[in-house]
């Protein structure tokens, strides 16, 4: 890329002039990093907080300061694992949790809704390091209670439970009911992709644009044709041969 189509402003903030070539650009990408004994870059981190979610540039810092502005939390860290957003934050003294859908709709009402986050964990307190700065790496992976899920009833029938499977395995999550939503439990566009090929591997059938429509396992499973696949592998008819060669 040479620059920014029509963003001036953005062009001359990320592009700079090179220092080791004489007319030639770099692109400051804002990722931290270091050369190793061997010659390689080791990635370290970023210099800010941006994260580059489903091909679109999410400031972390700018969710973290809406959702702080709830009048039940006291701190709010944002970080993106597993190619999804996951929140962190404490409750104020005498506060009442407000939920996973307090919450969503609290950040809903002043951000796109590809920033909000798809799972919200609730902690007693933020891990610190030993110089008590925020230890963003001792922060704990989301549970199955931090993404919002509907009263659980299991799922029936096979199609249902083979799409269950598929789907704790493509959200990563421990646990599907069939009235689970597919997109409330952490699903994306890309990730739907991933789930329709999937299914197709399993002989389960549906558009992609069902899924859309139909975001509940229950809606899905009812709209999805064909049988669960059950691969049977033939035993090879190849003859042994000598694999000995010559030198």
């Amino acid at each position: 890329a040479r620059g920014y189509l029509g963003l001036p402003q953005l062009q001359a903030e990320r592009f700079i002039d090179s220092p080791f070539v004489a007319g030639d650009r770099l692109y400051r990408s804002g990722d931290l990093v270091r050369y190793r004994a061997d010659g390689c870059l080791e990635f370290l981190g970023r210099n800010d907080f941006q994260v580059k979610l489903r091909g679109l540039r999410v400031e972390l810092g700018e969710i973290e300061a809406r959702l702080a502005s709830h009048s039940a939390l006291r701190e709010v860290v944002v970080l993106m694992r597993d190619e999804r957003l996951v929140a962190y934050f404490t409750l104020r003294d005498a506060a009442t949790a407000p939920g996973i859908e307090g919450l969503r709709g609290h950040l809903l009402a002043q951000v796109p809704e590809y920033m909000v986050p798809s799972a919200f964990v609730q902690l007693d307190s933020l891990p610190l390091s030993p110089n008590g700065k925020l230890d963003r790496k001792a922060l704990p992976a989301p549970g199955q209670d931090a993404v919002l899920s509907r009263s659980f009833e299991a799922p029936q029938g096979e199609v249902e439970t083979a799409l269950a499977q598929i789907w704790a395995e493509v959200l990563k999550i421990e646990r599907v009911g069939r009235h689970d939503h597919f997109f409330e439990l952490g699903g994306h566009s890309l990730l739907a992709v991933s789930l329709v090929a999937r299914m197709r591997q399993a002989g389960l059938n549906a558009d992609a644009r069902v899924l859309f429509s139909q975001p509940t396992l229950a809606e899905l499973a009812a709209r999805t044709v064909g049988h669960v696949q059950r691969l049977a592998i033939p035993a090879t008819t190849i003859p042994t041969l000598n694999r000995k060669r010559r030198l």
